[in-house]
């Protein structure tokens, strides 16, 4: 990197830390302290975080607890409505890994909006298809009542993305998506929600193109076909982050999502694993599944696969 360059990326992260109200010292050749924040590296092409900000991130389980009420949980008595809302504080740490201050995300599965509110806190543009009118109509209601500023939501079906100037006119640095999991909502639940009155089933839409619908096969299969349509919007070198969560094994498979997932994306041309976070929600409640006659484990956790498209 020429010495003219360094001066310029100087200057631009400069005057990009006054917006977020920072104070950098002590600019050096590539290295700018901020202080508590550590130390930025203006070669750093992936996000704004420090070399400090970046070790906590590349461990491999994250730990939460994020507020679900009051202004701190982002409207979550509205989002709660659909069966899996991923917190905005959870999908801001991905964005903020991923991504610069300004560039664009794209959620082929954006559900009550958790990645665009992700965004919006973030500083970051976001492009959200949503298969349910309704749960889109919550995502704004939220927006309005909470003062967020409200990003891209189009209401569709995520196989017709290519059909929208809101995603084909642009490319996006990052996406980052939570899927429904083949047809895990549709069956009766046990345990805690039984006990708690919630055992009836509860899928994300009953429509017949919604992937979370479908047999297991076939869910990976469409899973597959849509993330790789939404892979050619991605950059060179850009990432792609799926949440899933497995499934309790049967005698006939296995039922770990997660490696089905990575097996299945993997055949995407291009698009390289580069490994996981295990997110650890602890405000979920523990319960004795099979007690007193088998181990039966309880599930706190959450994997979010990590994939780059290559470089040509």
């Amino acid at each position: 990197m020429s010495a003219k360059i360094d001066e310029k990326s100087q200057r631009k992260y400069l005057m990009q830390s006054r917006l977020f109200n920072l104070r950098p010292t002590n600019v050096k050749k590539y290295g700018i302290n901020l202080g508590e924040r550590g130390i930025y590296d203006i070669r750093n092409t992936l996000n704004d975080l420090t070399g400090r900000e970046w070790a906590y991130f590349t461990l491999s389980v994250l730990e939460t607890k994020y507020p679900v009420s009051g202004p701190e949980s982002y409207g979550h008595d509205l989002r709660r409505i659909h069966p899996s809302p991923k917190p905005p504080q959870l999908m801001a740490e991905f964005i903020n890994f991923f991504t610069k201050y300004g560039e664009w995300v794209l959620d082929p599965f954006a559900g009550v909006g958790g990645t665009l509110i992700g965004c919006s806190i973030t500083g970051r543009n976001g492009v959200g298809i949503e298969l349910s009118n309704r749960y889109a109509e919550i995502y704004y209601k939220v927006c309005e009542r909470e003062g967020i500023k409200p990003q891209i939501m189009i209401v569709d079906d995520a196989r017709n993305m290519d059909k929208h100037t809101e995603v084909t006119s642009r490319k996006f640095k990052l996406i980052l998506t939570d899927p429904p999991y083949s047809n895990m909502m549709t069956v009766e639940k046990s345990g805690d929600d039984r006990k708690r009155g919630r055992g009836e089933a509860t899928p994300f839409t009953l429509s017949k193109e919604d992937i979370g619908n479908l047999p297991y096969e076939d869910f990976l299969s469409e899973l597959r076909k849509i993330l790789e349509k939404a892979v050619q919007f991605l950059i060179e070198g850009g990432h792609l982050v799926v949440f899933c969560k497995d499934f309790q094994p049967t005698k006939k498979h296995h039922n770990m999502l997660h490696s089905d997932i990575t097996l299945e994306l993997s055949k995407i041309d291009n698009l390289t694993f580069r490994g996981y976070r295990i997110w650890f929600d602890k405000t979920l409640n523990q319960y004795p599944f099979g007690y007193p006659y088998a181990f039966v484990a309880t599930q706190v956790h959450q994997f979010a696969l990590i994939f780059q498209k290559d470089r040509n």
